[in-house]
């Protein structure tokens, strides 16, 4: 099992950026990091070969969408974490509150789950324009009106 120096070792060069990455070839990670850095990972040369092809893939994926804009919902504007703006939407369906477990269909064709929070309205929501926020370490909060408790949610499609 990995320690957990290991394993935010490898969150860290997961998450490099991507787009520096694309500019220059993939550097396999047995030549950026020191041997003792190797062993402190502990990774099989299995384990390091799949993710240096994983990061190769991310890498050259990243030079393929630069392109056109894409609109909200679909493609690299989609992928939690790399959009750090809020998602402007309104709801499917109505809504008379939440609680973990809840699930929020958007008109964009996101759907968010409810992973903490709860609310109970007094009189159900026909429908709401919605606003999903970004928080800290990758969080995100659905906000109904401004004047309620967000629900925090994670992305299920």
């Amino acid at each position: 099992m990995l320690g957990k120096t290991a394993v935010g070792l490898a969150l860290a060069l997961a998450f490099a950026p991507l787009v520096a990455m694309a500019e220059r070839p993939y550097v396999d990670i047995e030549q950026r990091l020191t041997a003792e850095q190797l062993r402190e990972v502990g990774l099989s040369p299995a384990q390091l070969d799949l993710l240096n092809a994983m990061l190769r893939e991310a890498s050259a994926k990243t030079a393929l969408d630069e392109g056109p804009p894409i609109e909200d919902g679909q493609g690299r504007a989609s992928l939690i974490g790399f959009n750090d703006e809020p998602i402007k939407s309104r709801l499917k369906h109505d809504v008379s509150g939440w609680e973990p477990g809840t699930v929020f269909e958007l008109e964009n064709g996101q759907r968010w789950k409810v992973l903490k929070g709860s609310m109970k309205l007094r009189k159900a929501l026909q429908a709401p324009e919605i606003l999903v926020v970004p928080g800290i370490a990758g969080r995100w909060f659905l906000q109904v009106d401004e004047d309620m408790p967000k629900a925090r949610v994670y992305r299920i499609d």
